[in-house]
């Protein structure tokens, strides 16, 4: 059979660009009327967000390389300069599409009583209102700022929107001022006297008050803009003495990265544009001019306003785990057989339970946890500080370089420090993202170890909107394999030999290439081949040149990329035999799953990596086994779900792009069923979990 050359830059997809599109589809949720009005509203609120750390760190990066004369051509063939002019032009092009969807989505909300008005259309009760509330609450902590000669141009913090304000002073000068809006005071604000749920933006109404800050001058132009900086962290790991002290020293300096994007009111006056360009040091390609409310962000804190339930989804509470009926005794419940725990359909809370009731049981001895990514008053975090308070050896491996998550986490360290845990603050050179917590206790029979193995973080306020898989076990060889990862971690022991559990970046790699090649073989042998692959982001090159070899070798090969995916589907001889879908919805799909056929002795793994070089490469991961025969069926059964949707999934083209799976026969949204799924299991708890799944299925 001839070599394939699977090296061809037609053959992937730009890993920026494929984010962008990505972020395209969150954003046509906004669009996607199945979903009410302000879930709708939200969606305008994440792509935002997105955005905004999708500059901060990626196109940041690619500047700094090309700044530092660095200017790498990546598979796809692109340059880093090109790069840059493609991610421009697919931004503005994005960014355009989100105000005009905002705009719509106002319109909407007028349309249902809740207004936004400019200051100046307001009624004269609701002025007069808003004049008091100005003077007593807004007025005194504004700062006016003259930009001159003795008062050059300020520092504006990352973020932060503000006013650029064109004036003429009192002696006939021509100047330029700037007027922060402060993050501290609601960006939207309710205005009460009017007769209908009406709101107006905080820049409006200091805005509507320049004169007032700049008196004596005439106010020829107001302009809201925002800046967007450099926040990654620059880190000297290898000259490190102490990492805690590092990151600090990197945190307060991340503040002060350059600037990467200005977004400017849509604008004629291009004094104040130019004003800005030349202040803040940014191209013509960095900057944004939008029609419309600039940070659409604010919308997050909007939708949570009183009274806005008829607008929203009813809210879900996560069902009682079906393998843990009660509030039994949990450590004979893991005991007795594994547990699967399907987040957020089913509580987060047995998590939070195992290691709170491990912090107050006599009988253990030791807790041990990876921590990436917790809540902001983390019950986890509190367990374990008591149970080092109640004499257990507590060993928390705190990632200190968890991203946007650093300096809480610098905060969770030291507390669980104090509380008298051993805390390991990551490793040099690498990112622990792996999710395992071990509790050692002691028994009438001797030591028996507790393991929960995760794709997501131990995190209870993510648990409610991300999707992830949980495995509790009382599995000796799993317990083996987590006390030699621990071990691993905190000291310096070469690698051991696993019994269940894979690690990255030792070996990671080299099963997920076994596993593919163990594909092929089977089609080699005349028996089918079949992967069925679920993750966050797919970009990997060298796993992806391996997918199009078992494809090329006939092996049948189902997607479900949530994000970034560097492989092209319907390449002639290379893709064929993959399909990509991606399933954008209420919950953030973000279990890692992969099913392999093996010849009809199916094989299925969990992991918290992605298939990146970021997870296989450069940070702590694990991918374990899932061995229970009614766990594989019932997460089959849920990559058969997932496979069908036609409601949220998105199928990419050969050409790159995603196309939303339209309704044929029936709807089938693989969220709605699975919340429907944890409500119908509540009401039929006596029957066998398979059963209670079957009529679900079965009518989807």
């Amino acid at each position: 059979m001839k070599k394939l050359d699977l090296n061809k830059p037609e053959y992937f997809y730009n890993r920026e660009l494929s984010w962008l599109k990505f972020n395209l589809r969150v954003l046509k949720e906004a669009m996607f009327k199945n979903a009410p009005l302000l879930e709708r509203l939200k969606f305008i609120a994440i792509s935002a967000s997105n955005l905004d750390e999708f500059f901060m760190v990626r196109v940041a990066g690619l500047w700094n390389s090309l700044d530092n004369g660095v200017d790498k051509v990546d598979a796809a063939g692109l340059s880093v300069k090109e790069q840059l002019e493609a991610i421009a032009e697919s931004a503005h092009e994005q960014i355009r599409t989100q105000t005009k969807y905002l705009m719509a989505l106002i319109g909407e909300m007028d349309a249902v009583g809740l207004h936004f008005r400019r200051v100046e259309n307001l009624t004269d009760l609701g002025k007069d209102w808003l004049e008091e509330y100005y003077r007593e609450i807004i007025y005194p902590v504004l700062t006016p700022m003259a930009v001159d000669a003795s008062r050059p141009f300020p520092f504006l913090a990352n973020k932060t929107q503000n006013l650029a304000v064109e004036l003429i002073k009192s002696d006939g000068e021509h100047s330029m001022g700037l007027i922060q809006v402060p993050s501290v005071l609601d960006r939207i604000l309710e205005i009460p006297p009017e007769e209908r749920r009406t709101f107006v933006f905080l820049e409006d109404i200091i805005a509507s008050h320049c004169q007032d800050l700049f008196k004596g001058c005439q106010i020829l132009d107001v302009v809201p803009f925002r800046v967007t900086r450099d926040s990654d962290l620059d880190l000297e790991e290898e000259d490190s003495v102490d990492l805690l002290k590092e990151v600090e020293e990197s945190l307060r300096k991340r503040k002060r990265g350059a600037a990467v994007r200005l977004e400017i009111f849509k604008t004629n006056n291009n004094r104040i544009k130019k004003f800005l360009e030349e202040n803040l040091d940014v191209s013509d390609l960095e900057i944004y001019e939008i029609n419309g409310p600039l940070d659409p962000t604010c919308f997050f804190k909007f939708t949570g306003l009183k009274g806005m339930w008829p607008w929203l989804h009813e809210p879900f509470v996560p069902q009682r785990p079906l393998e843990l009926p009660d509030d039994s005794d949990l450590f004979a419940a893991i005991r007795q057989n594994d547990i699967l725990l399907h987040h957020p359909y089913e509580s987060f809370d047995p998590v939070v339970k195992l290691v709170s009731d491990a912090a107050d049981d006599p009988k253990v001895l030791a807790i041990k946890q990876t921590l990436y990514r917790v809540s902001g008053n983390s019950p986890i975090v509190a367990a374990l500080a008591r149970a080092a308070e109640n004499g257990k050896q507590v060993t928390v491996l705190v990632e200190l370089k968890a991203r946007f998550d650093e300096e809480n986490n610098i905060l969770w360290a030291r507390r669980l420090e104090k509380a008298g845990c051993h805390v390991i603050y990551g490793l040099v050179g690498l990112k622990t993202h792996a999710k395992i917590i071990l509790i050692v206790r002691k028994e009438d029979n001797g030591i028996k170890r507790y393991v929960h193995l995760g794709t997501g973080n131990y995190n209870d306020s993510t648990a409610k909107l991300y999707t992830d898989l949980g495995l509790m076990t009382a599995n000796d060889e799993f317990g083996i394999d987590a006390s030699a990862f621990f071990n691993l971690l905190s000291g310096y022991g070469e690698p051991p030999v696993w019994n269940k559990l894979v690690m990255a970046p030792l070996g990671l790699r080299e099963k997920i290439y076994s596993l593919i090649n163990n594909e092929i073989n089977m089609v080699n042998m005349g028996k089918e081949g079949h992967i069925i692959a679920k993750m966050n982001s797919l970009i990997d090159y060298p796993v992806i040149q391996k997918l199009y070899e078992a494809s090329a070798a006939g092996v049948h090969i189902d997607l479900i990329v949530r994000g970034i995916c560097g492989l092209r589907t319907g390449i002639e001889g290379i893709s064929e035999n993959i399909t990509v879908r991606s399933i954008v919805g209420r919950q953030l799909e973000h279990s890692r799953i992969f099913w392999f056929a093996n010849g009809g002795e199916e094989q299925l793994y969990l992991s918290s990596a992605d298939w990146m070089p970021r997870n296989l490469n450069d940070r702590v991961e694990l991918f374990f086994p899932v061995e229970t025969e009614e766990h594989i069926r019932r997460i089959k059964a849920l990559l058969d779900l997932y496979l069908r949707d036609n409601v949220g999934a998105h199928m990419m083209q050969s050409n790159g792009t995603y196309r939303r799976v339209h309704n044929k026969l029936e709807p089938v949204s693989a969220q709605a069923t699975l919340y429907e799924m944890a409500q119908l299991a509540v009401t039929s708890d006596k029957l066998p979990m398979e059963q209670r799944l079957q009529p679900v299925f079965s009518r989807r």
